[in-house]
């Protein structure tokens, strides 16, 4: 292995080494060890490697938009076969891609001809879906994974034309396991609530160190430190296809931890979600903001199930609203409750404070800090101007294909360079970061700027109100008008005189909504990301 830092296959291959009888993953009735998890990542990376891809270019002769591996897309609710197939395309130099199974069949092609996915790994439930993207074209290698009868039942429809069963393609590889290098990639595709997802590539030393808060440079260093680890017990909730949630996958096994995978993953089922926190004595969940704490917090107040052993639980990709964090803090007593401030390009930016008030207090994380609005300087401590949050050291080489966007998002500052995800922040006083919202969600109204994630923490506060989504409107005379969608408790819906009043408490007069519109739910990604696009129709 060339360089110093981590290459993912390589490392879990060690650990399996050391401890191969250590089970490092659990779902449903499976309980896999370190060494069952080795052998079938091989005869994927066989698999792979017998179709011919790998890498094909080293990394020092490439641009930071460039590839130099094949890609392998995974179409792919959560279960053990993300997990392998992603270990599987690492040890045969891939780059698996993170494909939502949201997709429409238009969206998903797109996704499949920008990363040049040359092997699919798909859900049984979703091969209709894949067949329309993929048209006639059809990759080196295709793998449909059975869904254990979570899709909607009947007969097996015929496989998709060249693909083959999961189990059995895995019985009949040789298994394969290259030497791989730090400079491989880690691939991740953007959520796309911005516009076209973009694939953002990273080498695997820098998303060990910047995403995964890893510093550890050598193999050594993680089998020293995994003994510490093996209680560990992650369960990630939400999709794989969530960087948060690979993150956290990733972060338990090479702490030496186990990730638990909850039975019901089409949705989020806080209560299978609290069965199996209980069942498999999880000490670590994650959950993505209000869209999953919310209902979490609902839940453990109906059932009040036996969660002795957990410990921690965070909130990555979107923040808690106060009343939420404070809620479930009360509910489990004894439990740090985290919220972690990150994105695709940029890893873990910072991590909230608990007496940060509405508005979201951020104590920063490594070299993150705040730059003027130019990109060009970073922001004083006492500058109360509002900035972008950004970051520097081990950072993302770029987005993949795309050379204007990769300098637009990753500048250099003094010769240093910066990434700068799209976050709009001001520091505080006291050092920590007030996050804003993504300039994307800014709404322009009367001359003045409202930023839709502080309008939805501050309506969330109404004790009626589960969810919420703030978009602006043309108007005539302010430019834009902040308009409100509610999804509600059972009983009277609250009127917007009286979201305006309990947000009145937490805002300036002008950021409160001018129209309301009350739906049973809000629509966000499965990983809880929102849905602004759906949120503008529904005021149509």
């Amino acid at each position: 292995m060339t360089g110093a830092g981590l290459n993912l296959a390589t490392a879990f291959e060690a650990l399996a080494a050391a401890d191969p009888d250590q089970v490092c993953l659990e779902f449903r009735h499976r309980s896999l060890t370190r060494g069952t998890v080795r052998d079938r990542a091989a005869r994927i990376a066989g698999l792979l490697t017998a179709a011919g891809l790998g890498c094909f270019a080293p990394r020092e002769r490439l641009e930071g938009w460039q590839r130099g591996q094949s890609t392998v897309g995974l179409f792919l609710h959560n279960g053990n076969e993300y997990l392998e197939a992603m270990l599987g395309s690492y040890a045969a130099r891939c780059a698996p891609v993170n494909l939502n199974w949201r997709s429409t069949p238009e969206e998903l092609a797109y996704l499949l001809v920008d990363s040049g996915a040359q092997a699919l790994v798909y859900h049984r439930s979703l091969a209709a879906v894949l067949a329309d993207a993929l048209g006639q074209d059809r990759p080196a290698v295709l793998l449909e994974v059975d869904d254990d009868g979570d899709d909607a039942g009947g007969a097996p429809e015929p496989l998709l034309p060249g693909a083959v069963r999961y189990e059995d393609a895995l019985a009949g590889a040789t298994p394969a396991w290259l030497e791989g290098s730090p400079d491989d990639l880690y691939v991740l595709y953007t959520g796309g609530t911005t516009g076209r997802p973009k694939g953002t590539l990273w080498r695997q030393r820098d998303f060990v160190a910047g995403a995964l808060g890893i510093r550890h440079r050598s193999v050594d260093e993680v089998l020293a430190g995994a003994g510490n680890g093996a209680r560990l017990r992650a369960l990630p909730a939400p999709p794989l296809i969530h960087g948060a949630a690979q993150w956290n996958a990733w972060s338990a096994w090479l702490g030496g931890g186990t990730v638990v995978i909850q039975s019901v993953v089409h949705h989020f089922d806080p209560f299978d979600v609290l069965d199996t926190v209980a069942r498999h004595r999880v000490t670590s969940l994650q959950i993505v903001g209000d869209a999953f704490g919310r209902p979490l917090l609902d839940a453990v107040t109906a059932r009040r199930p036996d969660l002795s052993s957990l410990r921690f639980v965070t909130s990555g990709g979107t923040a808690l609203s106060p009343d939420v964090r404070e809620g479930l803090r009360a509910a489990l007593p004894g439990v740090t409750i985290l919220d972690i401030m990150g994105s695709s390009e940029s890893g873990r930016l910072a991590v909230a404070t608990h007496a940060s008030g509405r508005t979201g207090g951020f104590v920063p994380s490594g070299a993150a800090t705040v730059v003027d609005d130019e990109r060009v300087a970073l922001l004083d401590l006492h500058d109360e101007a509002i900035g972008w949050l950004a970051t520097t050291g081990p950072i993302p080489l770029g987005y993949l294909g795309d050379p204007d966007k990769t300098r637009a998002t990753f500048p250099s500052i003094d010769g240093v360079r910066y990434t700068v995800p799209g976050d709009r922040a001001r520091w505080r006083p006291d050092g920590t970061v007030e996050v804003l919202g993504r300039e994307a969600s800014v709404i322009n109204t009367g001359g003045e700027k409202v930023f839709a994630e502080e309008v939805e923490a501050a309506l969330k506060a109404h004790p009626a109100v589960l969810d919420a989504l703030v978009v602006g409107r043309p108007h005539p005379v302010l430019g834009s008008e902040v308009c409100a969608v509610v999804a509600v408790r059972p009983g009277p819906p609250p009127t917007l005189d009286e979201l305006r009043a309990v947000a009145g408490e937490h805002l300036s007069r002008y950021k409160l909504p001018r129209q309301l519109v009350v739906r049973d739910r809000v629509q966000r990604s499965p990983a809880g990301k929102p849905d602004y696009g759906w949120a503008r129709s529904q005021l149509e």
